[in-house]
């Protein structure tokens, strides 16, 4: 049942596109352009999907897939309400951060086995991770950039580990 479309011509997508500009007064400007997007059983591919590399790519899917196992295991009456409405919808959404953290955790782990284990310890990574969380791309899901860089220290020592312990 996995669909996958492209989000420029699509009417939902623009609509979407133009709620989320207007909801953060045109920070969120980039969602058909160059976010990935999943709803349901279906990904919703950004403009920029075919200038990407192979490995960004990869690294994408891998993060959506975590998307498309909540929506399997919540539906997406379940994902809907732990996405959109606990605690505020904008600016401390705790559904939105524990889902979005979780597909983010799996981003960390696609650069690892991509790039190696050190990749995932990249600061600009880090630095992405969190704008993401803090900034207008989620509707400023979480404003606690310290707290995300311990979470994010945290799975970096475990990718490490788990690299570390991997037969050669």
């Amino acid at each position: 049942g996995l669909r996958i479309i492209e989000k420029q011509g699509h009417a939902w997508s623009q609509r979407i596109d133009k709620v989320l500009r207007a909801l953060t007064l045109g920070g969120q400007s980039a969602y058909v352009s160059t976010y990935t997007t999943v709803l349901g059983r279906t990904i919703y591919l950004p403009v920029s999907w075919a200038t990407r590399s192979d490995e960004s790519r990869y690294i994408t899917l891998r993060h959506e897939a975590v998307h498309l196992r909540q929506f399997r295991r919540y539906g997406v009456l379940g994902m809907t309400l732990i996405y959109g409405l606990p605690i505020l919808p904008v600016g401390l959404s705790v559904g939105r951060a524990w889902i979005e953290w979780t597909a983010y955790r799996e981003t960390l782990s696609a650069y690892a086995d991509t790039h190696g284990p050190r990749a995932a310890a990249d600061p600009a990574l880090h630095a992405y991770i969190k704008l993401q969380f803090t900034g207008p791309a989620y509707l400023f899901m979480w404003p606690f950039p310290r707290m995300l860089q311990r979470l994010i220290d945290r799975e970096v020592q475990a990718i490490e580990a788990r690299h570390a312990a991997a037969p050669p």
